[in-house]
């Protein structure tokens, strides 16, 4: 991880729309469990990498989602002015993983290269499916094979051969032309 990952905020959630007429508003949470994200304290609220600290003094489940209320909103028009923003914590508030555990973040803007050494590109994002993790590469200009992407399951026992984050690099058991 960078030194300016390591300090930036990583966005949990966003603020979703007005809910009643006492400054309640509905969470979209990122989180593994979206209770989860309740878990962490204070928020910092905001777009754009502009942030400002908020509390929250209570939430509570509503139908099949979250809402929450904010200690310094007490109406409907102070919460409007918070719908669409991220709900972010710093990266050092984050529990510590195993060694084979990683946040995507950590995964983002590493290269990868198979077993055969061949340079496979770098990953851009990662995507969650039912069955498991997906890595998205973007293949590199010059690719022998003409790929612009590759799509690489991340499961560790199967198809991930090593993450080396200090070195910045991903091994795979994965075909080039594929």
């Amino acid at each position: 991880m960078t030194d300016s990952q390591q300090h930036s905020p990583v966005v949990l959630g966003t603020i979703g729309a007005v809910y009643g007429i006492k400054g309640w508003l509905r969470i979209n949470a990122y989180t593994e469990n979206q209770e989860g994200i309740f878990d962490y304290s204070p928020w910092l609220i905001g777009h754009n990498g502009q942030w400002r600290e908020a509390k929250v003094s209570q939430w509570r489940w509503h139908n099949n989602g979250l809402v929450a209320k904010f200690a310094e909103v007490d109406d409907r028009d102070a919460a409007q002015q918070l719908t669409g923003l991220e709900i972010a914590v710093p990266a050092d508030a984050l529990p510590e993983l195993a060694e084979d555990e990683f946040y995507w973040r950590d995964l983002v803007g590493l290269r990868v290269v198979n077993k055969e050494n061949y340079d496979m590109g770098i990953v851009n994002h990662l995507m969650p499916t039912v069955a498991n993790d997906v890595l998205v590469v973007n293949a590199n200009s010059n690719d022998a094979f003409g790929k612009r992407e590759r799509l690489i399951p991340f499961i560790q026992s199967q198809y991930i051969v090593k993450v080396d984050k200090e070195a910045g690099l991903i091994t795979v058991d994965w075909p080039a032309d594929f």
